[in-house]
């Protein structure tokens, strides 16, 4: 995961929270969104420990943003919430995001009981002859799809999420 920011929520000096944003992780994707890469970033990872007061991921989002705004030149935040994991997007929602469409359903590979993106099967190394091999684990990943020891899932969509810096036109147009 490449990784631009990472901010932390504190109470009485403890770690309650924390947030990472980075680039969209889908190559060429921002140009929905932006008329350059440097333009737009994703929430990536929001996590709050339990028993936290009702609105401390929206108080913590809206933090962050302001922050954002303030200190980068980004236009505009991209976040996802996975359907699949039980997540319609209520904290962005909360948090005066707008709702602006589904991604494609996409498909990952289950192997050992964890959940792995198709594209780690594709993963390369060069070795010392100069020869393009697989990297060891993509090669046990696509052994046990061939073996049946792993398989695919197909994912459901996700809902996609913005939320404007500033004011500017959505889109590369």
């Amino acid at each position: 995961m490449r990784i631009s920011q990472i901010f932390g929520l504190f109470y009485q000096g403890n770690l309650i929270g924390a947030m990472i944003y980075g680039p969209l992780g889908m190559p060429n994707i921002w140009k929905k969104y932006a008329k350059a890469e440097s333009k737009v970033i994703e929430l990536k990872r929001l996590c709050c420990i339990d028993n936290t007061p009702k609105n401390t991921e929206s108080y913590f989002i809206g933090k962050t943003l302001r922050w954002l705004k303030q200190n980068t030149d980004y236009d505009l935040v991209v976040s996802y919430a996975d359907t699949f994991y039980g997540h319609s997007g209520v904290i962005y929602k909360a948090s005066n995001f707008k709702h602006v469409g589904m991604t494609t359903k996409g498909k990952v590979i289950d192997y050992k009981g964890k959940f792995y993106h198709d594209k780690c099967i594709r993963t390369y190394y060069i070795n010392k002859s100069g020869g393009k091999m697989l990297k060891p684990f993509a090669q046990r990943v696509k052994d046990a799809l061939e073996c049946g020891e792993a398989r695919y899932i197909e994912m459901p969509e996700k809902n996609i999420y913005t939320y404007p810096l500033r004011k500017v036109s959505i889109g590369n147009k």
